[in-house]
């Protein structure tokens, strides 16, 4: 977030912004998302099929990107543009974002706000990609069965990120 968001007195506000959005707008109406009862994390996830965002659903975010990003928003489609450059094309579950408030990190909830798709994809027969933001992100997917398939980077300097895939876990 920090490379998408680098202004650190508008970062949270910015973050719960564009996380309202997303929600909002896209992810309750794909039946995969999963949050806490009292909202300190979240997973949102897409369905096979459905991560590429059409051209009017993009226009139709545009107003709300451009509140969140505000200058910065060139910057931060370049940044999507390197992440999407090479989503995987055949069908999966796709993480889009999984977070936790910092303070409730460290006690299982992002283990257990991915499971009911991990379960989901394991009952399809249906593999599951995400980017990983951090080293800390990457080793909780290592241990839910992702595999690192690249590392990349963000422009302009950007930090590091891993393209992780699962295959489903047969029963």
């Amino acid at each position: 977030m920090r490379w998408f968001l680098p202004d650190d007195e508008r970062r949270i506000p910015h973050a719960r912004l564009m996380f309202d959005v997303m929600l909002r707008r896209l992810h309750l109406m794909r039946d995969a998302c999963y949050t806490t009862d009292d909202v300190v994390g979240g997973a949102l996830w897409v369905p096979p099929g459905a991560w590429r965002l059409g051209f009017f659903q993009q226009v139709r975010l545009l107003p709300s990107m451009l509140r969140v990003f505000g200058r910065n928003l060139g910057r931060a489609q370049r940044g999507l543009a390197v992440m999407d450059s090479r989503h995987p094309r055949e069908p999966h579950y796709y993480l889009d974002s999984l977070g936790v408030e910092p303070e409730w990190q460290g006690r299982g909830l992002g283990s257990a706000l991915m499971q009911p798709i991990l379960e989901r994809c394991d009952r399809q027969g249906m593999p599951a990609y995400l980017n990983a933001g951090s080293p800390r992100s990457r080793n909780l997917y290592l241990r839910h069965g992702f595999q690192v398939t690249q590392e990349f980077r963000l422009p302009e300097g950007g930090p590091p990120l891993w393209r992780m895939w699962r295959e489903p876990v047969r029963g």
